[in-house]
């Protein structure tokens, strides 16, 4: 019998949050690393097409040329897709349904244009929070951005679950925004600690990653360079990939325990609303 991960049977703590991430991420992490893979690769598709055309030189001569702006703006589509995959793959493991890759497909190509309208949004909200920093001369622009980030950190806290908002509920880009304003409201600092602590765990785990894989690679390279630098472009890769079924296990475990508390505390006005 499958074990249920998700959603949670009641309001979780910040340990316990984080906990349901780790457990989502273990189960899961294997049949997502895949697209994880594939979608760390087309983030770098302009670079990569350059460099098979001309090397290091075309590459920094072709940024942000035309073609390479189709590249990139390609390459993202196709990570959005992969990315999403990821969660719609891990919601489906969590819950005791597992999907294969042409289900899971399915039920997000059709979101995509929700998805980069929600995306594009929620930059467009976090990046007003940051204009202001714009009316000020350079060397006082660098400190009110720095004071603007509080603000700007705000707004991204409140919008963090509209991704799986939109995923899993179906919703529209705008509706899933404000879905995950009310999910989130009040959870403010709490969330913080949760996402402060998830990422602090991950740099760990790249540190230590990195550390192991010098440790593999600089005996048996011998000091060849290019031995070294395959080796650490490996290690990118596979400390990339990782992450992404990392964050997204953490997103589903947090919209899942704010989902609880939203249902608990509406259930509970429902109770006791008098009756008409």
């Amino acid at each position: 019998m499958a074990t249920i991960l998700y959603p949670p049977a009641r309001p979780q703590s910040v340990g316990e949050v984080l906990d349901s991430a780790f457990r989502i991420f273990r189960v899961t992490v294997f049949k997502c690393l895949p697209y994880a893979v594939l979608a760390l690769i087309a983030g770098q598709l302009p670079n990569i097409y350059f460099l098979a055309n001309g090397g290091v030189s075309t590459m920094v001569a072709a940024t942000y040329s035309t073609r390479w702006w189709l590249l990139y703006v390609l390459g993202y589509l196709i990570s959005l897709v992969l990315w999403s995959l990821v969660l719609v793959r891990q919601h489906a493991v969590a819950t005791g349904s597992d999907l294969s890759t042409g289900p899971a497909l399915s039920a997000v190509m059709p979101r995509l244009p929700a998805l980069v309208a929600m995306w594009l949004l929620t930059g467009l909200a976090i990046g007003v929070c940051l204009l202001p920093a714009a009316a000020f001369p350079v060397p006082a622009a660098y400190a009110a951005a720095v004071v603007l980030l509080i603000p700007a950190s705000y707004v991204a806290v409140q919008l963090s679950c509209g991704w799986a908002a939109l995923l899993l509920t179906g919703r529209g880009p705008l509706a899933s925004l404000i879905h995950s304003w009310r999910l989130t409201r009040g959870n403010f600092w709490r969330l913080s600690v949760i996402y402060t602590v998830a990422v602090v765990l991950l740099i760990v785990l790249y540190i230590v990653a990195g550390v192991i894989a010098a440790a593999i690679s600089l005996p048996l390279a011998h000091g060849d360079i290019a031995v070294i630098t395959a080796v650490s472009a490996v290690v990118v890769v596979i400390l990339g990939a990782i992450g992404t079924p990392y964050y997204s296990a953490l997103a589903l475990a947090v919209f899942g325990d704010l989902s609880v508390r939203k249902e608990g505390s509406d259930l509970a006005q429902r109770i006791s609303a008098p009756v008409t």
